[in-house]
């Protein structure tokens, strides 16, 4: 019988390193935009250092104010891992903090994604460990459990699945699932590469934006 709610998956299916690695330079701007705008964290998830996120999910559902199952998810974790911890979104209690950013970091881990809180925010800012959180506490959690690893989480409006795809950047983070990678890396690139195309031709003068007088006039807009 599964002890539902006190239970951890240990094996997960990864997508490669090197599907990964496609999205580090693209921005998550871009990316969003290709996956019809609906797949980016809200804004109550901030990062809290200048370090791109980039990895795997690895996930945690944790109870109010613990973080027992967060540690477990430090030892298991694989390098290029994104711990991703479901603290219910609580305000009250950190949990984790500059002890736990570098453990995971001498682990190889990519980084942390919490809805809740951490502290010890001074430590990340000479860090390369990317932390992205709902808040900052300096009151610490309780270590009671219980809790479950590897199961179906949500993080600041989004569902991230065990093995997704996570990209985050300093306007927030998006959720990509392995099977749409491929073809949205393709998607993104192309939209970067145009962007970078527009912000040439602000700088010479020659953008075009008809666009937006023809959009006008075909929803109906009157010019008076």
């Amino acid at each position: 019988m599964h002890n539902v709610g006190f239970r951890i998956f240990t094996n997960i299916e990864r997508p490669s390193k090197g599907l990964v690695e496609k999205f580090r330079d693209i921005p998550v701007a871009n990316i969003g935009d290709n996956m019809g705008r609906i797949y980016c964290m809200n804004y109550t998830i901030k990062p809290f250092n200048d370090i791109k996120l980039l990895g795997v999910a690895l996930t945690v559902k944790a109870p109010l104010g613990d973080n027992l199952m967060f540690h477990k998810a430090i030892e298991i974790a694989r390098p290029g891992d994104i711990i991703a911890v479901d603290g219910e979104g609580c305000m009250d209690h950190s949990l984790c903090g500059e002890i736990m950013y570098r453990t995971a970091k001498k682990k190889g881990i990519a980084g942390f994604l919490i809805n809740g809180c951490i502290r010890d925010v001074e430590a990340l800012k000479d860090l390369e460990f990317s932390v992205y959180a709902k808040g900052v506490q300096p009151k610490g959690p309780y270590k009671n459990g219980p809790g479950e690893i590897n199961v179906p989480i949500a993080i600041g409006g989004q569902v991230v699945l065990p093995g997704d795809i996570l990209v985050g950047d300093k306007d927030g983070v998006v959720v990509i699932r392995p099977s749409d990678a491929q073809e949205l890396y393709e998607k993104a690139s192309a939209h970067n590469s145009m962007e970078v195309d527009k912000l040439k031709k602000i700088e010479e003068g020659t953008l075009n934006k008809s666009w937006v007088d023809e959009t006008l006039i075909k929803k109906g807009c009157e010019f008076l």
